[in-house]
């Protein structure tokens, strides 16, 4: 065909797509056209030659190509020839004047579709709003007729009216009513936060908020049918004049429920006796005993060979958490003395970084004998004297006992804790070797983030409700603190296998480790590590020899 054929053919829009062709980027180098600035252009004598006559009229003129063309970003496949011609035609300002107008007309489009979804968002915040104040009226009308006041509304159904229309109409009045879900949901949530806050004028998403109701470990949620035939069971086998710790600690591997849970920790735990009759002057000579030893030996905290003791304790009480609790001076005075009695009485380890994290779930289930409330924003100095002598006393007591079946952690050299790393990172050998491979590939040493696990049993990695029910757990188990432990970390590390092998290097590792998500862990999520770490121990715990290859 000639150069005069191919002119003629050139506006003509190919519809056939060919697979492969490539889509032209508009740069500095090749901006985009301006209609109005061609027709200008032809115009002034660069008109294009006339179809050939004789066949049909599908827009073959540059005029026809451009009155059926509504967006200038939308070419077809003739761009690179398009380009070539316009080179020719167009100066730098020209070029520029074309972009600045192709900028701004985008602009507005961009403006205008903001103010749309600005004024559905509004009207939609305006329906959720009218019907919430229908509600209220009904409830106010009840509330004049029994109290004959004027319009009042609750604080409590206020906030709940200013949900967002992501709640889909249904009033969050508090946290036990958010949303909970599983890890995976969690991730989901997190990537969706991470884009929604990447678009301008999209209103944040609600965060996943874990609902202290699912933790039993403060509030007082109403229970299910099941929950409260458990806690009947539990209520029964302890009103017994002699309580079957069997049947106890079968009942409590599945959690305690809130309300038993101080007795039935006092009575696993082996601080209190199984018969009733003996529990109240036990508790009554063991308190005193405590006492006596803080007559006797807290004074000298201050002595050259023990000032280095109560010194590390001071400063590492302020680290520990929920810093709420923690920092209030009354549980500070409180956990200090319970660390350092306990280091006087056991020289062959003394103090050692961790221990202290060790009072906190004890210190806080005890609390729950004297309150209602979330114990982290709860003022510990409002409780009576003595019930706080009571509280001190029976944790350092429970503390103590923990400590006795697991104080080689804490000996000199930490043996226990070397042997259960290299326990832990033989069994993962042969319950994952992709996992056990990857961490060698990048030279990722299980010492260097097992440790912590064995040597503040979890505390670091889970929040503290989490570690509560997992506590229910090992005061059922024989041996929970110091050998079904391994298990739960086995199974805790291969829960996070697509993460760990998604990272390709050691710091990524590290950071990882040292960080897992479990910040909205809640009962479901540790019911299922436990599970776990029960089947592995069945496979693995009476054959040693499978550890071995």
């Amino acid at each position: 065909m000639s150069n005069d054929g191919n002119k003629k053919q050139f506006w003509k829009r190919n519809a056939a797509k060919v697979p492969g062709s490539i889509q032209h980027v508009y740069g500095a180098q090749h901006p985009p056209f301006d209609p109005l600035l061609h027709a200008n252009l032809i115009k002034a004598g660069n008109r294009l030659p006339p179809a050939t006559p004789g066949k049909p009229k599908k827009a073959t003129t540059f005029q026809e190509f451009e009155s059926i063309t509504s967006d200038a970003w939308d070419v077809g496949d003739d761009d690179d020839e398009l380009l070539a011609m316009a080179a020719q035609n167009l100066n730098i300002d020209v070029v520029m004047e074309t972009a600045n107008k192709v900028i701004e007309n985008h602009s507005k489009q961009q403006e205008k579709q903001r103010q749309d979804d600005t004024t559905e968002l509004e009207q939609r915040e305006e329906d959720t709003q009218e019907e919430v104040a229908e509600d209220e009226e009904e409830d106010e009308e009840d509330e004049e007729d029994r109290v004959g006041e004027g319009d009042v509304t609750s604080p409590e159904v206020s906030f709940a009216s200013q949900s967002s229309p992501y709640t889909d109409g249904r009033l969050v009045k508090s946290q036990s009513e958010a949303p909970i879900g599983s890890p995976k949901d969690a991730a989901g949530e997190h990537a969706a936060l991470h884009r929604q806050r990447s678009l301008p004028h999209r209103p944040p998403l609600i965060p996943l908020v874990a609902r202290m109701a699912d933790q039993n470990t403060s509030g007082t949620p109403a229970m299910t049918e099941r929950e409260a035939s458990r806690l009947d069971k539990f209520k029964q086998l302890l009103a017994g004049p002699n309580t079957d710790l069997e049947e106890l600690r079968k009942l409590s591997w599945s959690g305690i429920p809130r309300q038993v849970r101080p007795i039935t920790w006092k009575l696993l735990s082996g601080y209190l006796p199984a018969n009733a009759e003996r529990r109240e002057s036990v508790l009554q000579r063991k308190r005193q005993e405590y006492f006596g030893f803080i007559q006797q030996y807290y004074d000298s905290r201050n002595d050259e060979h023990h000032q280095d003791t109560y010194r590390q304790i001071h400063i590492d009480i302020p680290r520990m958490s929920p810093e709420s609790l923690v920092l209030q001076p009354k549980v500070t005075e409180i956990f200090e003395r319970i660390l350092f009695i306990w280091a006087i009485r056991h020289p062959a380890s003394g103090y050692v970084q961790g221990i202290n994290d060790l009072v906190t779930p004890f210190f806080v289930v005890y609390v729950f004998e004297y309150i209602e409330e979330e114990v982290e924003n709860f003022d510990v100095s409002s409780l009576q004297e003595e019930a706080l002598r009571n509280i001190e006393a029976d944790s350092f007591w429970c503390m103590s006992k923990l400590l006795d079946g697991i104080q080689d952690n804490y000996t000199f050299a930490q043996p226990g804790i070397q042997r259960k790393v290299k326990a832990l990172e033989e069994l993962v050998s042969r319950i994952d070797e992709s996992v056990h491979r990857h961490m060698q590939q990048y030279e990722v040493e299980y010492l260097q983030f097992a440790f912590r696990w064995m040597n503040n049993l979890l505390m670091r990695e889970l929040p503290l409700r989490c570690t509560i029910r997992l506590w229910d757990t090992y005061q059922a188990e024989p041996e929970g603190f110091s050998h079904f432990h391994l298990y739960v970390c086995a199974a805790f590390l291969v829960r996070w296998r697509k993460e760990i092998l998604e990272e390709r290097d050691f710091q990524g590792l590290m950071i990882l480790l040292q960080n897992l998500p479990t910040m909205h862990w809640g009962n479901e999520e540790v019911s299922v590590l436990l599970a776990e770490a029960y089947r592995l121990k069945f496979a693995f715990a009476d054959a040693p020899n499978h550890y071995k290859r």
